[in-house]
């Protein structure tokens, strides 16, 4: 187990969720995906954070699909942060009985 502490998280979640509370979810960017879900993904300062950003989910009623650490970008890298999965962005996890 790493001691490492993640850049940030990726946040996913069933449903879009609306605009307005991207304000409530800080500097995260909340991005909607043609298969019904939302991601809320970024930097995370720590533990203490993720789980304010986790209870504001619970408080708006959102259902939690999954949690994600991402690595800090490159910053000559103009792409997205990797979750060391190839072909895959961050929001798209692997669903059951599907293979990677």
């Amino acid at each position: 187990m790493s001691t490492a502490t993640p850049y940030g998280y990726v946040l996913r979640v069933d449903g879009h969720l609306d605009r307005h509370w991207r304000s409530r979810f800080g500097d995260l960017e909340l991005t909607h995906h043609d298969d019904g879900t939302s991601t809320l993904a970024g930097p995370v300062a720590d533990q203490s954070q993720l789980y304010g950003l986790l209870a504001g989910l619970r408080d708006i009623g959102a259902t939690l699909l999954s949690v994600r650490p991402i690595d800090q970008p490159d910053p000559g890298n103009r792409s997205p942060p990797s979750l060391g999965q190839p072909g895959r962005g961050p929001w798209q996890a692997v669903r059951k009985g599907e293979t990677t």
